[in-house]
């Protein structure tokens, strides 16, 4: 297992303004725009990204930071075994990702997540 990279996910009450900050002053192109989360990459760096993440004030939990690996089930079955807290559960999502949300010893939330292989 490996990772293949860490995205910071920011909290934001004001998604479009807090988008086009990132655009306009640091150069960041859109990658994904969901409506409730939008990520922005590096034109030159694909594994430089930041994602921004609607908040509403709902009850729902956002992570704080999300790492793509290789294999999340064994990433999963460690954090499991080792007793640490699984925030949502490991679920394979309409949109391509296999992902589960553990927080760490600190109290961060984090999304742990792989891209589903579609066969062909």
């Amino acid at each position: 297992m490996s990772v293949r990279r860490i995205v910071p996910d920011i909290k934001s009450k004001l998604l479009a303004t807090s988008r086009q900050f990132y655009v306009d002053v640091l150069g960041l192109e859109l990658a994904m725009d969901m409506g409730m989360i939008v990520t922005l990459v590096s034109p030159t760096n694909p594994t430089a990204q930041v994602s921004l993440v609607r908040d509403d004030e709902s009850p729902a939990i956002l992570p704080q930071i999300s790492v793509e690996v290789t294999d999340v089930d064994d990433v999963h079955a460690r954090a499991v075994s080792r007793g640490f807290k699984v925030a949502y559960p490991l679920t394979n999502e309409p949109w391509g990702v296999r992902r589960f949300f553990v927080t760490d010893p600190n109290g961060t939330v984090i999304n742990v997540m792989c891209h589903i292989t579609r066969k062909t």
